[in-house]
């Protein structure tokens, strides 16, 4: 039974890459203010704005300065990137474990008669081989991993990328604005985001200077049950990727920086592309 001991358990930091009870991406209500948020043209929350997506795909497509190519699209939520690259001319093929989203970028590829793949799964499980010209993992989703599924997801890339293929992918940087902590927050709602039904929600952020990564965890309680979202950030410097990539035998690592516009979230300063080739 939950009780006040209970909720003050729940503002002590926890150990590092400590899992939570539940996970927000494929919970059948939250996966759907998700979406909503995902299209939302006007919002960079779950997304970026659509602006900045299409000057995104003309540039990684510039980069990649080849015609046809068989590309991958982790994490590709609602199939924005998908879309535009597919309207290109590309093969594309949209990998999430978010039923909702993969039934919504299905919806729209077919009204608008493009022909992209689309897969519900968790790209740790992924199992294709030689396959791809291009790999896309957007929106920072390589900072949110822990170590070990990071390990993992790139031994996949690797082995999903043909000889010479590209693997392109964006993080947060140690340029990373603000405080790397908020103050803890607590709210009231009827019924909003997390729940359809009265809950409390306790909000609070947690940072790991020697691993250069912040937790923001959010309980939520209502009437039922009260449940815990763990989400972690890392941010990265050059040396930090050359590391990490090199440990998996990719090459000619480039960096840039001023990607995207400074009137993002998160912006051209503070977040780092990098594309690294599968050496031949």
């Amino acid at each position: 039974m939950l009780n006040v001991k209970n909720i003050m358990n729940l503002s002590i930091k926890p150990t590092l890459y400590q899992k939570g009870t539940a996970v927000m991406w494929t919970d059948p209500y939250i996966s759907k203010q998700l979406l909503d948020v995902h299209i939302n043209p006007a919002l960079d929350l779950a997304s970026r704005k659509m602006e900045t997506i299409e000057k995104t795909v003309d540039w990684i497509l510039n980069k990649a300065g080849k015609s046809n190519l068989n590309i991958l699209d982790l994490g590709c939520g609602p199939g924005l990137y998908s879309q535009l690259l597919a309207k290109k001319g590309h093969h594309v093929t949209g990998v999430d474990f978010s039923e909702n989203s993969i039934k919504y970028a299905k919806k729209i590829a077919k009204k608008n008669n493009l022909e992209i793949e689309y897969r519900c799964q968790n790209y740790l499980e992924l199992e294709d081989l030689d396959k791809y010209d291009l790999i896309l993992l957007i929106f920072m989703d390589f900072g949110v991993l822990v170590p070990d599924d990071r390990a993992v997801l790139l031994s996949n890339i690797y082995r999903a990328l043909k000889p010479g293929g590209c693997f392109l992918f964006d993080v947060l940087n140690e340029n990373l604005p603000g405080q790397k902590t908020v103050d803890k927050t607590w709210e009231i709602s009827e019924k909003d985001f997390w729940r359809e039904k009265p809950y409390l929600l306790l909000s609070d952020t947690f940072y790991y200077p020697e691993n250069k990564v912040i937790l923001s965890q959010y309980c939520v309680i209502d009437e039922d049950d009260c449940k815990t979202y763990r989400f972690w950030t890392h941010f990265f410097s050059h040396e930090d990727l050359t590391e990490l990539l090199s440990k998996k035998d990719f090459g000619q690592i480039e960096f840039y920086e001023n990607i995207l516009s400074n009137s993002e979230i998160c912006n051209g300063q503070s977040v780092t592309f990098c594309t690294v080739i599968k050496n031949t």
